[in-house]
């Protein structure tokens, strides 16, 4: 039996449990390892939600257990350009992006992938949860979902093409989450017990809204329920997502609804924004037919084969944390069309709608139009 080939491997060391478990666990398996830590953000560097700094610390104490070099590697520039200057476009627009789509293929596995391999890099390694193999039959390089189903995030990563698949290793992806913890605490990783962060990698944890405000025009208007009556203003369209029951200051209008034939306690949602009339349209109830839909279409396509699956039965997801949805594939002009049985709930045009077969995660494009 031949031994598995040893290579020199540059981590993503984000300062995170799952990428310093990843940089062990290539070492472990006989490989050259050298850390990375990517440096996206720098506008506000030194307030109470950017975590950069205390993350580098973190990252660099983690090379120092495992016994690896670590560099400090400055991309913001590139994620200006390349990833917040379309988020920042698509929220104008009145869509709901996903950076974390376009930070993956446009940063860590682009802008990263070229710097790595100028630093003789034969592969490079990230914490995500997913998996990549060579189909024994095509010879194609295949996207696999984690091994663990709650902390999956092929989602993220579907438009990683072939060049940056074959280059790709994703260790944990081949673990659950409490075996990842377990490794870290029995290796003495500082860092062992440090909380996954949330949010968005620029924002971090502090309050959307006030963030979005610097950044974005935004003008008050009105909000109209489904039969065109006023029940308040809104701040801007660009502050809200479809499917959003939180923050949208007109609780008090509950009572008034059981008068005029509504449920009096359902809770209300988000399920249109106007942008030519600047009117956000609100619903009362998780099932009103606003928010359903059994059909959509999405352009800006990346397909991991590099080419589109035959037409047919696969699966989707709309967005990140849901089950797998049964649904049929159709070619449309200038990306593809998905037919599901069951209503989606939420469909929201900014983001990714994501194919599957089965484990293989196809690719997937942005989400234009949901239809009922």
């Amino acid at each position: 039996m031949t031994a598995p080939t040893k290579h020199r491997v540059v981590v993503g060391l984000s300062g995170g449990v799952d990428s310093a478990v990843t940089a062990h666990l290539l070492k472990k398996q006989g490989h050259e390892v050298v850390g990375i830590f990517m440096k996206n953000w720098e506008d506000d560097d030194d307030s109470e939600y950017c975590s950069s700094n205390i993350d580098f610390v973190d990252a660099a104490a983690v090379a120092d257990v495992i016994g690896i070099e670590i560099e400090h590697v400055n991309f913001a520039a590139d994620y200006k350009d390349r990833v917040f200057a379309e988020f920042l476009r698509e929220y104008q627009a009145g869509r709901t992006p996903n950076p974390d789509v376009l930070c993956n293929a446009e940063i860590k596995f682009k802008a990263f992938l070229d710097h790595a391999m100028r630093l003789g890099a034969e592969k490079i390694a990230t914490g995500h949860y997913a998996r990549v193999r060579q189909n024994s039959t095509s010879g194609l390089f295949e996207l696999l979902k984690g091994l663990d189903p709650s902390k999956d995030q092929s989602y993220f990563l579907h438009r990683l093409n072939q060049a940056q698949l074959a280059k790709t290793l994703f260790p944990v992806g081949e673990l659950h989450k409490t075996e990842v913890r377990r490794i870290a605490e029995e290796i003495g990783l500082p860092n062992a017990k440090k909380k996954d962060s949330t949010g968005i990698c620029f924002i971090g944890e502090r309050p959307f809204r006030e963030f979005l405000n610097r950044y974005i025009s935004h003008a008050p208007g009105p909000i109209l329920d489904d039969r065109g009556r006023s029940l308040g203003k809104h701040v801007g369209l660009s502050f809200y997502t479809l499917g959003q029951r939180q923050g949208l200051g007109i609780g008090g209008v509950k009572e008034k609804g059981a008068q005029r034939g509504g449920g009096a306690h359902e809770p209300w949602f988000v399920a249109r924004k106007d942008l030519e009339k600047n009117t956000l349209r609100v619903v009362q109830g998780h099932d009103h037919p606003w928010l359903l839909s059994h059909h959509l279409v999405a352009q800006d396509v990346s397909w991991c084969a590099g080419q589109a699956p035959a037409p047919g039965a696969y699966a989707a997801k709309t967005r990140y944390r849901q089950q797998d949805a049964a649904c049929t594939l159709e070619a449309a002009l200038a990306g593809f069309a998905l037919q599901f049985p069951e209503a989606q709930w939420a469909v929201t045009p900014g983001q990714s709608a994501v194919l599957y077969d089965g484990e293989v995660c196809l690719g997937g494009g942005v989400i234009q139009v949901a239809a009922p």
